[in-house]
């Protein structure tokens, strides 16, 4: 490789590496996702909710109080939900299965 290929392909390599580092820099930072008790509908819950479910999509009833589902930060005590629901950062004594 001649000197001048060689100098071309490292300006190539460090203006690449520059666009990366400002395209990540510009990235906007995404909102941390947190589990959310009582919003899923049945059988649409995230993972390990509790008794009566075992993992993802084992919810027995919509908005059941002790089965998550993953929002954003934020989100989760704002939703608005049927009747007098509203979601919670730690799971709830409603809306529980028959056992």
């Amino acid at each position: 490789m001649s000197s001048t290929n060689k100098i071309n392909a490292a300006t190539l390599a460090g203006a690449l590496a520059i666009a990366v580092t400002g395209l990540a820099a510009s990235a906007p930072a995404q909102a941390a996702d947190v589990k959310c008790y009582g919003v899923a509908l049945a059988g649409q819950n995230d993972c390990a909710a509790g008794p009566g479910t075992t993992c993802a999509g084992t919810s027995k009833v919509d908005y059941q109080g002790n089965s998550w589902k993953s929002v954003a930060e934020g989100s989760c005590t704002t939703m608005k939900l049927p009747g007098d629901r509203m979601g919670s950062l730690t799971p709830l004594d409603r809306d529980l299965p028959e056992m």
